[in-house]
Parts: C-alpha cells; sequence; structure tokens
C-alpha cells in the first residue's frame, strides 16, 4: 500500500511527459512566416508591369531583386545596374506609409547611364550632373489616385534620403544618398 501514492505520481508524471513534450514541439514548429515585401510597378516608358515579392522577413530574394534591376534599367539604351536594396525597401515602407501597401507605383525614371544623364542635362531637364540615378539609388515616381503632394509629404516623412518635388511634371523624386530635399 506503501507504493500506491508512488505508482500514482509515476503514472501522472507520464502522462505529462506524454502530453507535454508532444505539445511543446508542436507550439516550437509553428514558426512565424516571414514578412513578404512586394511591390507591383508600372514602367511609364516602356509599358512593362512587374508584381514581385523581392524580401523575405530580412532576407532579399536573388531572383526577384535581379528582376527589379532588369525592370528599372535605363530605358534610353537598355542598360541595367545592380539597385540598393535600400530603395525597394524605401518605396514599399513609402506605399505602407500612404496605407496602400499593395498599389500599383508608375515608374517614371529608374536607372541613368552617365549618357542618359548628359543627354536629359543638355535637353534642360533640370537633371542633377552626378544624379542618385546613376548609382541606382534613385527612382522617379507617381502612384495613381495619391496626390503628388502627399507622396512627397510621406516621403520626406520618412526621412531616408532625397526628395524631390515636381509638382509641374507630376511625379516624386525618391532615392537613398544623404537626406535632403527640394
Amino acid at each position: 500500500m506503501r507504493f500506491k501514492p508512488f505508482i500514482n505520481f509515476c503514472l501522472l508524471t507520464f502522462l505529462l511527459l506524454t502530453i507535454a513534450i508532444p505539445l511543446k514541439a508542436d507550439s516550437g514548429s509553428i514558426a512565424a512566416k516571414p514578412t513578404p515585401y512586394r511591390l507591383h510597378l508600372y514602367h511609364l516608358h516602356t509599358g512593362e508591369r512587374i508584381d514581385v515579392v523581392y524580401r523575405l522577413g530580412d532576407k532579399y530574394i536573388p531572383n526577384a531583386v535581379s528582376e527589379l534591376n532588369h525592370f528599372l534599367r535605363d530605358h534610353r539604351t537598355g542598360d541595367a545596374r545592380d539597385y540598393d536594396v535600400r530603395e525597394f525597401d524605401l518605396l514599399h515602407d513609402l506605399l505602407v506609409k500612404l496605407g496602400q501597401p499593395d498599389v500599383e507605383i508608375d515608374i517614371v525614371c529608374g536607372y541613368r547611364t552617365p549618357w542618359s544623364n548628359r543627354f536629359l542635362r543638355q535637353h534642360g531637364h533640370g537633371v542633377a550632373a552626378h544624379s542618385q540615378h546613376m548609382e541606382a539609388k534613385a527612382i522617379d515616381i507617381r502612384i495613381p489616385g495619391i496626390r503628388t503632394s502627399d507622396l512627397r509629404n510621406a516621403a520626406l516623412s520618412l526621412r531616408r534620403g532625397g526628395v524631390g518635388y515636381y509638382a509641374q511634371s507630376d511625379f516624386v523624386h525618391v532615392d537613398v544618398g544623404p537626406v535632403r530635399y527640394w
């Protein structure tokens, strides 16, 4: 009779371990899915569209980043350059800031070769001699349905680089260079 409490204790311990171990294993196997970072872009000069998840959590997806680099190529020459991925994050975060994470962004200008940059400067388009576009760190954008002034204000509030406001041409320049505005 003295062993009955001990046997009950052993049975209870066995049952608890039998139930607890699988529960722990199950709860550990339910890992949080990494956040997808998606961009929907439309290029005004090429007529191309892209809808791509370029990052999962803190991991960039090399093939998707390559697709974005090609999509943002210089539309005059066809040359592409590897973009600073912070520029893609800036676009994504800008959409989130505007409360429109799934909206399509119109691309006015992406990467520019030095030749294209010189061409635009010579034809009086107010282009900087050392533009961040040539470094693949800048994109000129507009978002249908969003006022350009609201887009500018959202970009300024992020304080993540340069913001140029071109009200007459209806676009905003965003780059990941030094924080500045014009």
